[in-house]
């Protein structure tokens, strides 16, 4: 699923309100449903489908009145570098903010609060078409070739724009290298 970022200034939004971060399983119907159409909508496809086969995502939030102005989850994923260790990684998806709120800064700090709440897994990991909005987060580019681990093997992927964070656990690694995730239907980065 593509992301839909912007670069913005960075900047504490209007009427900030505090952000939420709400395990899946505790979600309203009403906000999941809000979810999945903000999703959509930047997306411009039907972002259902893709959270159905989320496995225990974790949501941050971030409201503005009454209304989700930015959303961003994180689901645990296993990545390892050629034959290294398997490693517990927080995979970031559907990282976006409403048109109206974007270049305000609410996006950045939706981001910031995410890498703050997965300090307890080995990496952070996500795939965008905007790596220059998250690099000024922290986050670094993947450079070397990428796979996905199937029953009958290691299956290249042409996949661009897979970046990482490095966190308190991460492992000296080798961007330049491979690495490689669990396959997964609709899109396996």
């Amino acid at each position: 699923m593509p992301d839909s970022t912007t670069a913005d200034s960075g900047e504490r939004p209007h009427h900030f309100t505090p952000l939420r971060v709400v395990p899946g399983a505790d979600l309203t119907t009403a906000e999941r449903e809000t979810i999945i159409d903000l999703c959509s909508r930047a997306f411009e496809e039907d972002y259902r489908p893709y959270l159905a086969q989320m496995q225990d995502p974790v949501h941050v939030l971030a409201y503005q009145a009454d209304t989700l102005a930015s959303h961003a989850l994180w689901v645990t994923r296993w990545l390892q570098q050629g034959d290294g260790p398997l490693l517990r990684c927080a995979y970031v998806e559907g990282m976006v903010t409403a048109p109206a709120w974007q270049r305000r800064g609410l996006g950045s700090a939706v981001m910031r609060r995410l890498a703050a709440e997965i300090g307890d897994y080995d990496l952070g990991a996500l795939c965008t078409g905007s790596p220059g909005y998250y690099a000024r987060l922290g986050w670094e580019l993947w450079r070397g070739p990428l796979y996905a681990r199937t029953a009958t093997g290691l299956e290249p992927c042409d996949e661009e724009g897979v970046m990482i964070l490095r966190l308190t656990h991460t492992p000296a690694l080798d961007l330049d290298g491979p690495l490689s995730v669990e396959w997964r239907p609709l899109e396996v980065w």
